[in-house]
């Protein structure tokens, strides 16, 4: 109750301040405001986290109007305060989870104790916890799986409890999987911890082999077939909740586009394949690839040859139109039009102006080592340097080109090369749209693969888009392949700063999540310096301890049953903790996308877990060197200490959770005077 009291006071005080959109909340709060207005969207995270955020804006009486345009836009009358608080509550369990996570591991309620004022009085933990972020929400179902997992692992076999508790491994693995993807390394952790589970029971002889056969299936069903089935139903909420067209609708493919009301697609009808004659607009199959699009405007002069810009466009727009034609020009005059086919070499003929889509051996204006495409020509008049090859991709000669559904490449006859969206923006002189390359890397990729969308032709039948609508799983997988090609493409920007995974445990550097000047509302997202450094601390205490404890057990010395008990626990439960913590932690080393400081909280939790056991059995062994009493009011003593140094650190620090105005840390009278004790730190 302790626990759970100061867990709860600290996270949920002054939850409504500042009043205005502080850091990822203009991300995170927007998308809770797009599930109550149904409208669809794209982030690079599964949906769990938003949908929670949406459904307790929306229990609260949150209206889905407050527009999160940027940070520091004032709230005003928008009901915030629910999305917030649910934030919050859900960071308040995370002492208490920990708590009851040591206590199960260790048997110890002083190591229990230890963890739990370590992550209440710590201030990064506590401003994770305050905004409307996906953090505290990965946070909750990452340790309330350990949990689970710990809980489970003491049950006797079959029982209700064990299955209950089973099950709740699961059902918060999916959980975690549904906010965010690095919700993988704690299924790793529970999966690491389940193949040694069995590798114990094959040992044990008491139990016959279907016993053991009926605990693996167990597991398959509990920890792999339930998560998964509860991780594609996420996803099948999301897609019936998410009906209508929004900002998302340009990062899938125009298939997937045609099931949102709203869009241009939904409920429209065309011809179904390809055919000469016809007037289309051709989209790339790459993120934010865009519509092949041309304007009167030219390069300018030392950019390739001067003539008709060609970009990726990645709004619906008149310029998008192309009509295509034979290469000699010989289209039907009457009755139905011949199809264009896979192999098929055609010209495309920009609608508006009427220049051909061109390329030629003029490097591109940003991708020097592909080749620059143009509009030339007048009226269709052009040369060879017009005609591209069709190609349906994993087609054959003679195959046709269906709307929406065939990705088709274009090659250029005369060079070789591929027609390609190489995703960079051009300059001013481009209108800041998309870069469009022909590329001489002939390989296939999102890049240089082409849907057609918009297919006019009044010769030919119309059919009804719905029928090429694509079903549940191949939406789930293209989402997913969207998701992870926009997660790989999260690279930093030019001067953005870019936080180190080794600046982390060190508490090297924050991060500011509002105000700048000594007028506004100030928060930084900073650890508690004492607890931070006494985590890393451990971190190299750790293995010494172990190391003395394995060689004195492995020796033969004469150790009370007590102290027999104390090594095990390090060993064992301490290993575990060690392993979440390098699982949550040594995966960023290798990521290539753009990292920062608040990607290491979940590590941190293992990590202020471990702290709490390893300091338990170091105090515990004063008896090692002191006969009692003196023994036991040493360890009080560093107890006292310990907790001591962490509340008056949390006394000093806490302004940077709570929030601050008035003089900056450098200047006198400030609440933060003096405190800047590292220079890397932004406060």
């Amino acid at each position: 109750m302790l626990v759970m009291g100061l867990s709860f006071s600290t996270r949920l005080y002054k939850i409504t301040e500042p009043s205005h959109v502080c850091w990822d909340e203009t991300h995170f709060g927007k998308m809770g405001s797009y599930y109550i207005n149904r409208t669809f969207f794209f982030d690079v995270h599964p949906p769990l986290g938003k949908m929670l955020i949406g459904l307790a804006g929306y229990m609260t009486g949150y209206d889905g109007t407050f527009p999160f345009v940027k940070p520091g836009d004032k709230y005003e009358h928008h009901n915030y305060w629910g999305m917030r608080g649910f934030c919050a509550m859900l960071g308040s369990c995370l002492p208490i989870f920990a708590y009851l996570i040591v206590l199960e591991l260790s048997q110890s309620h002083t190591a229990a104790l230890i963890t739990a004022t370590l992550l209440i009085f710590d201030t990064g933990s506590i401003t994770i916890s305050q905004y409307i972020l996906l953090d505290p929400i990965l946070m909750f179902f990452i340790m309330a799986a350990v949990l689970s997992m710990v809980k489970f692992n003491q049950q006797r076999h079959f029982t209700s409890s064990w299955w209950l508790w089973l099950v709740l491994t699961g059902v918060n693995l999916a959980g975690a999987m549904g906010v965010k993807f690095v919700g993988l390394f704690v299924v790793l952790l529970v999966g690491l911890n389940t193949v040694w589970d069995l590798w114990r029971l094959l040992g044990d002889l008491s139990l016959s082999l279907v016993e053991i056969a009926k605990h693996f299936l167990a597991r398959v069903v509990g920890l792999i077939l339930l998560p998964l089935f509860l991780y594609v139903t996420i996803f099948a909420i999301h897609f019936v909740v998410l009906n209508k067209s929004g900002p998302g609708d340009g990062f899938f493919s125009s298939a997937f586009q045609s099931r949102l009301i709203g869009n241009n697609l939904h409920n429209a009808s065309m011809p179904e394949y390809l055919a000469y004659g016809s007037t289309i607009t051709v989209k790339n199959l790459r993120i934010a690839g865009g519509y092949l699009h041309s304007h009167w405007h030219l390069y300018p002069e030392g950019v390739g040859a001067r003539q008709q810009q060609v970009t990726a466009y990645l709004h619906k727009d008149y310029n998008n139109l192309w009509l295509v034609h034979r290469q000699d020009d010989n289209e039907s005059q009457s009755g139905t039009p011949d199809l264009v086919r896979h192999g098929d070499i055609i010209r495309l003929e920009h609608k508006e102006t009427t220049r051909n889509l061109h390329g030629h051996l003029h490097e591109a204006p940003l991708t020097k080592k592909h080749f620059q495409v143009t509009g030339y020509g007048t009226n269709g008049t052009g040369d060879k340097n017009d005609l591209w090859q069709v190609e349906v991709c994993g087609g054959r000669k003679g195959d046709l080109v269906k709307v929406l559904r065939s990705k088709v490449r274009f090659l250029h006859r005369a060079t070789g090369c591929v027609l390609y969206s190489s995703g960079k923006t051009l300059p001013k002189w481009g209108w800041e749209q998309v870069e469009v390359t022909c590329s001489p890397y002939l390989k296939e990729t999102p890049s240089s693969q082409w849907n057609i969308e918009d297919h006019i032709n009044a010769k030919l039948p119309n059919i009804s888009l719905s029928v090429l609508k694509p079903h549940f799983m191949e939406i789930l997988l293209e989402s997913h392949i969207v998701m992870i090609r926009g997660n790989s493409g999260l690279k930093p920007k030019d001067n953005e700063m870019n936080s180190k995974p080794w600046h982390w445990p060190i508490n090297y550097q924050g991060l500011r999540f509002s105000g700048v000047n000594d007028t506004e509302y100030r928060v930084y997202l900073l650890g508690n310096p004492v607890v931070w450094w006494m985590n890393m601390a451990t971190l190299g205490l750790y293995p010494i301890m172990v190391a003395v404890a394995s060689i004195a057990l492995q020796r033969g010395f004469s150790l009370s049953q007590k102290r027999i008990e104390h090594s095990l626990v390090l060993l064992r439960e301490g290993g575990l903790l060690l392993l979440g913590w390098l699982l949550h932690y040594a995966p960023f080393f290798i990521m290539g996308r753009i990292l920062y400081y608040h990607h290491y909280f979940p590590a941190m939790l293992f990590s202020s877990m471990l702290t709490g056991i390893t300091f338990d059995i170091l105090l515990k062994s004063t008896d090692l060197f002191l006969r009692p009493p003196y023994c036991d009011w040493l360890q009080r003593l560093g107890q006292m200490v310990l907790l001591f140094s962490v509340l008056y650190s949390f006394y000093l620090f806490h302004p940077l959770s709570y929030g601050m105005k008035g003089p900056l840390a450098h200047e006198p009278g400030s609440a933060m005077a003096g405190l800047k004790w590292m220079d890397s730190w932004e406060f």
